[in-house]
Formats: C-alpha cells, structure tokens, sequence
C-alpha cells in the first residue's frame, strides 16, 4: 500500500511538473511570440508612419499641382477668350471678304454674259459681213474678169488728124472702162439727124447726114467761134480736132449708128475746161 501510495505521489508529482514545464514551456513561447508581435506592430507602425508622410507629401504636391493646374486653367482661359475674340473678328472679315467676292462673281458673271451677248452678236455682224465680203468678192472677180476681157478687145488707131488716138470703145461697156482708167475725160452724146446743136463739154455738135449702109455719117463740130465739118467718118473711128486758148486734141467716136440718129462719146484731156452743164 505505501508503495503504491509513493508510486501515485511520484506521478502526481510528475505530472505536476510536466504540467509547469509545459506551463513554462507555453509562457516562454508568450514571451517569444509578444516579442515578436511587439517588433512586428513596430514595424507596422513605422511603415504606416513613413507611409502616411510619404501621403503628406504627395498631397502636399497635389496641392501644389493643383494651384498651378488653376493658375495655369485661368491663363488658357484668358487666351482662349482673346483667342475667340480674334477668331469671331477673323470670321467676321472672313465673312465680309467672302460676301464681297460673291458680289464681285456675279458681277463678273453678268458682266460675261453681256459680253458673250456682244460676242454673240458681233459674230453674226461678222458672218453676215464676211457673206457680203464674199458677194463683194464675188462681184469684184466677175467685174475685173469683165474688165479684163473688155480691156482685151480695146484697141488704138490714127485719128483723122493723123495723131495715134487713145484706146477706143465700141460700146458702153467698153466706155465705163476707159472712165475707170482716168486718163481722160468722157462725155457720152446721142445726137438725132436734124436736130438743133447739142453742147457737149465746150463744143457743139450737130448731126448732118447718116449713110447707115455704108455706115458713115457726117457731123459739124462748133468750138472756138469756128465750125468743122467732118464728113463720111466711119463707126469706131476716132475724130480729131485741137481746140482751147492752148490748144488741146478733143477726140469723139461714134460707136453706134442707125438711119436718123447716132451716139457715142467725146474724150478730153484732164486739165481741160468742164462743160457748162452736165449732158443729158
């Protein structure tokens, strides 16, 4: 019995001791874990401190930031108003410059049209002048070919006064000829068997005698206060005689001829007296 009785106390005492080893055992590991808690919640603290001051300054440069974002906002502001003052009186320029130069198109444009107008009706001045141009053409051509083949049949022989005459004309045609050349005058007469003195020029001629078989005639030619007979002159042939203060040859023809009457024309020199009154 006592020995069971130490044998109970020897464990009671055993388990009293292991249970202040493990009391001691759990405290130590407390005391080990609070030290580390401890230096760990100092940590912590010192980070969060840097932390937070790190925040101060960051806010403090926020802040800083934020004066010169609102200095510079109320800068670019100020431009941009000036700026939009600018752009409105540029629009405004823009928008008269562009109203004046509409007006100045359409000015233009009615300008152009009047004058395509003009043009238009220039050119039909033109088309029409240019058809009488080439009628005119025409005309002359056929009139100078005319004039050429009547030219071609003129010709020349010796007057009765033995003097080589001009060139001749044996018809009106041929006359207005000798006319456009201008080198003398001509006087066209028709003269009637029996009939009074006609003046032509400063002469006067009066018919006598017309052989329309032989086809001769015979003529008085009054100038100078005297009378020339020229008798059974033949048709186309020049008739001669001087006459004037300084005496000048006066030519006359007789181109055409039937039994009472014939006609024909007197040619004079330039420079020579005009007749009193123009024949008839």
């Amino acid at each position: 019995m006592e020995y069971k009785q130490v044998e109970v106390e020897r464990s009671v005492s055993g388990a009293f001791i292991a249970v202040v080893a493990v009391a001691l055992l759990c405290a130590l590991g407390a005391l080990g874990w609070c030290y580390g808690l401890q230096n760990h919640v100092s940590m912590t603290e010192k980070k969060l401190a840097e932390a937070q001051q790190q925040n101060a300054d960051l806010v403090a440069k926020l802040d800083t930031t934020n004066a010169r974002l609102k200095a510079t906002t109320e800068t670019l502001g100020q431009s941009v108003g000036m700026t939009q003052k600018q752009i409105e009186l540029k629009t405004q320029g823009l928008m008269a410059a562009q109203a004046a130069q509409r007006a100045e198109a359409q000015h233009l444009e009615q300008q152009q049209v009047a004058t395509s107008k003009q043009i238009g009706a220039v050119s039909n001045d033109v088309a029409t002048v240019k058809t009488d141009v080439g009628g005119v053409k025409t005309d002359v051509a056929a009139t100078k070919s005319d004039l050429e083949t009547t030219k071609s049949q003129l010709n020349r022989a010796v007057g009765d006064a033995g003097v080589m005459s001009g060139l001749i004309a044996t018809n009106h045609d041929e006359l207005e000829v000798l006319k456009h050349r201008g080198d003398r005058n001509y006087y066209e007469f028709a003269l009637q068997k029996g009939g009074k003195p006609t003046l032509l020029a400063t002469i006067k001629l009066q018919l006598k005698k017309v052989d329309e078989k032989h086809a001769r005639y015979t003529l008085n030619v009054s100038a100078d206060d005297r009378n020339i007979e020229k008798k059974d002159k033949g048709l186309d042939e020049p008739v001669q005689f001087y006459t004037g203060k300084n005496p000048v040859l006066y030519e006359l023809v007789v181109n055409q001829l039937d039994k009472n009457r014939v006609s024909g024309y007197l040619s004079t020199p330039k420079g020579s007296p005009k007749p009193a009154e123009a024949p008839q």
